[in-house]
């Protein structure tokens, strides 16, 4: 809404094209012409225009870049330490809160039907997956690494760099060891 505001368009203009069926309510403040083309991953994009500063991470990072089976019922947003928790409507959103250079590493930019995407990498989020072991389950953290494995650009050295950073490395190392 704020950026239509800016280009001149009125609120009240947005209220009627939504009764008129020409416009979608996403949630509060989004969003999106009927006519326009369904988002690739329109949760992720609500959540990368409300949180900018926030990240996609674990189970919704993991779905991004293919590595789980698993269809998170929620979007799983690292934020930092200090930041307000954000307040979105829709979709649901789990937040986990990330310090330092766990918060800052492993960041990486998609570009997404016009919305910029704060994702961390594939090995970043694996590392992440194990040190958030308990609340997402240890089968998901291994299946991930093995297809992780299995895939093109497969690096245990950066993988173990990732993480000492989260300081599982005594955890992680075992699993890679034996896929190797």
């Amino acid at each position: 809404m704020a950026d239509a505001v800016r280009a001149g368009v009125h609120r009240d203009t947005l209220r009627v094209m939504v009764e008129r069926g020409e416009l979608e309510k996403i949630s509060r403040g989004l969003y999106r012409l009927i006519d326009s083309q369904m988002p690739t991953h329109p949760d992720l994009a609500a959540v990368a225009v409300k949180v900018p500063q926030g990240v996609i991470c674990l189970i919704s990072a993991l779905a991004y870049h293919e590595l789980t089976t698993q269809i998170p019922h929620e979007v799983y947003l690292a934020i930092d330490r200090n930041s307000e928790p954000p307040r979105i409507d829709f979709p649901p959103v789990r937040t986990f809160r990330f310090s330092g250079t766990a918060f800052t590493e492993g960041v990486e930019r998609h570009k997404v039907d016009s919305v910029t995407l704060r994702v961390y990498s594939r090995a970043k989020t694996i590392a992440d997956c194990f040190k958030f072991r308990n609340k997402i389950g240890l089968d998901t953290c291994v299946e991930a690494l093995r297809r992780y494995r299995e895939s093109r650009g497969f690096n245990p050295d950066v993988l173990l760099r990732y993480a000492a950073i989260c300081r599982v490395k005594q955890v992680m190392r075992p699993y890679i060891e034996a896929m190797l």
